[in-house]
């Protein structure tokens, strides 16, 4: 069994390693991920996930070409990324379908418990978000409104709502892993 003291200490030097790679190559990093999702609040939080992957998996010692290595982690990273959102998102359109035109074959009682976990799902959405993000996923969500729309609502830009979709999104993921699991 690993001591406890020593799962921090290799962290910290995977954080450490991580702290090097990004300062010679964080330019470097940014912009690959930003090309290949062509979407800066995905970007960044690509970004950001990449310094954990790096963190936690350091490009091991004998890699001559770090650049090249660092390439290939980046575009397997964000492939893997856009799979899993495009997945999600899918999910979610076919839920959202489903719960705001039920088939006509749907009994009452089927159309009521869908309505009611939807509901169930939002009010964890409000507790466990900050609002900023409970808001704007529940007016594009909930109220089925479009990006610009819940942006004027909340009188923020499209950017800022994009993000706090995908960052709510992201820790209702989260959340229901670890429910999922418990």
């Amino acid at each position: 069994m690993i001591s406890w003291n020593a799962d921090i200490g290799s962290y910290r030097e995977g954080v450490s390693k991580a702290t090097e790679i990004f300062d010679e190559y964080g330019d470097f990093i940014y912009s690959i991920i930003r090309c290949q999702t062509g979407n800066d609040a995905q970007a960044d939080d690509l970004f950001q996930d990449f310094f954990l992957s790096v963190a936690f998996n350091p490009p091991p010692a004998d890699v001559r070409n770090i650049r090249g290595y660092l390439y290939k982690a980046i575009i397997h990273d964000v492939v893997d990324a856009v799979r899993r959102v495009e997945k999600y998102q899918s999910r979610v359109h076919r839920y959202a379908d489903g719960v705001k035109m039920p088939a006509a074959k749907d009994k009452p009682e089927n159309i009521l418990i869908v309505l009611e976990e939807t509901n169930k799902m939002f009010e964890l959405i409000k507790l466990q978000l900050p609002r900023s993000e409970a808001e704007a996923i529940t007016l594009r969500y909930k109220g089925g409104h479009n990006i610009t729309e819940v942006a004027e609502k909340m009188d923020v830009n499209t950017r800022t709502i994009s993000r706090y979709i995908s960052v709510g999104l992201s820790k209702v993921r989260q959340i229901l892993r670890i429910q999922e699991h418990s």
